[in-house]
């Protein structure tokens, strides 16, 4: 490293960008996102939160399924801090980046499975779904075979269905499943990310390719409007169900008590969905499709 690149080094704090950057672009154009949310998206997602709270104070479960980095609002919503049983997490390993970029388990063929048809009726064959349990499925283009499979799956088992989405993206974008249709086709309620074509929010000047995609955090924020609006409704219903909460808020043995209710909980809920047999009612796929 040369002297005048060190002294640079130096006086410009860790983390912050040259003088020829515009500092914090991204921060605002996510802001401006997180605003779009909240300005046109409130209705949906009070209606979200009403199907969700009716699905939990029933004693059933809300499913979440999410492939690519739509899995982050997957675990978003449940077990973590501040959540509660009655959300029910549906991750397939294999079509997630929780797996090698490049080799064995990469990334390519992660990509490739979540375009397979068929793969989310080989999911779904593993429970027993019905009403008034809800679908709640991400996928920030709406247009891979997985995630529109998995909403009509639902759909055929009788639950309503909430798709999480950018509906700029998915209109812009071919449909990757045979039928030609997209994810928001199957919903009873679309949330819309408000995501730009493309999901990259920034344009650099000499760079001909955008940057910073805007979908991760919106999803997040959808997730947590749902889980607090949903919880404001069972409370009001006298229907909530324990929070995981830090043992630095309530104390360790509050917390540890805490944790055992809300996973006790979860896994009963979970039972009555574990279904050894398969539905009568829902259509299989074919023998011949390609998984």
């Amino acid at each position: 490293m040369s002297r005048q690149l060190a002294d640079d080094a130096a006086v410009r704090p860790v983390g912050t960008a040259r003088a020829n950057v515009t500092a914090g672009r991204w921060t605002r154009a996510a802001i401006a996102l997180l605003e779009h949310l909240e300005a046109t998206q409130s209705e949906n997602l009070d209606r979200v939160s009403a199907l969700c709270a009716e699905a939990i104070g029933s004693g059933g479960l809300v499913h979440l399924f999410g492939t690519g980095h739509s899995r982050m609002a997957v675990e978003e919503m449940f077990p973590r801090y501040g959540s509660y049983p009655g959300f029910h997490p549906i991750v397939e390993l294999s079509t997630t980046f929780h797996t090698q970029v490049v080799g064995a388990n990469g990334q390519r063929q992660a990509m490739f499975l979540e375009r397979v048809e068929g793969l989310a009726e080989v999911t779904l064959r593993n429970f027993h779904l019905s009403a008034p349990d809800v679908m709640v499925v991400f996928s920030a283009s709406g247009v891979t075979a997985n995630p529109i499979e998995m909403a009509m799956g639902a759909r055929r088992r009788g639950l309503p269905v909430v798709a999480v989405t950018s509906v700029a993206q998915s209109r812009a974008s071919a449909s990757g499943h045979s039928s030609g249709t997209r994810l928001l086709d199957h919903a009873d309620v679309v949330v819309d990310l408000g995501t730009p074509v493309g999901d990259a929010l920034i344009t650099i000047d000499g760079l001909e390719t955008p940057v910073g995609p805007g979908s991760s955090v919106v999803g997040v924020a959808v997730v947590n409007e749902i889980k607090v609006r949903t919880a404001e409704l069972l409370v009001a219903r006298g229907a909530m169900l324990p929070v995981l909460t830090s043992g630095s808020v309530v104390g360790g043995e509050e917390s540890a008590r805490l944790f055992d209710a809300a996973y006790d909980e979860h896994a009963r809920r979970l039972a009555n969905v574990l279904s050894p047999r398969e539905p009568e009612d829902v259509a299989q796929p074919s023998s011949g499709t390609q998984l």
